[in-house]
């Protein structure tokens, strides 16, 4: 029983392993999940302009986000993002 758990967790962290390498081989960083170049360009430059820390920038999303779904708002502010290519 005790060969099965390390032969699964092996497995899984060999899945893990594959799954990191694709996203860096697609561009991806990670920060706390991978994202695309552009969203780490808007996050950069969140972090730059406000000079918040990750989970200050975490935290923040969130709130924004919140305001917006609980005003009826998440059309608007989807919006605005396509409208300035974010």
């Amino acid at each position: 029983m005790n060969e099965k758990k390390k032969t699964n967790s092996n497995a899984n962290a060999e899945k893990q392993r594959r799954f990191r390498e694709r996203q860096k081989a697609a561009g991806k960083k990670l920060v706390r999940g991978y994202v695309t170049p552009q969203a780490m360009e808007c996050y950069e430059e969140i972090s730059e302009k406000t000079g918040w820390s990750d989970s200050e920038v975490l935290s923040n999303a969130l709130r924004v986000l919140y305001a917006a779904y609980r005003c009826g708002q998440i059309k608007l502010l989807n919006e605005w993002l396509k409208d300035h290519k974010r």
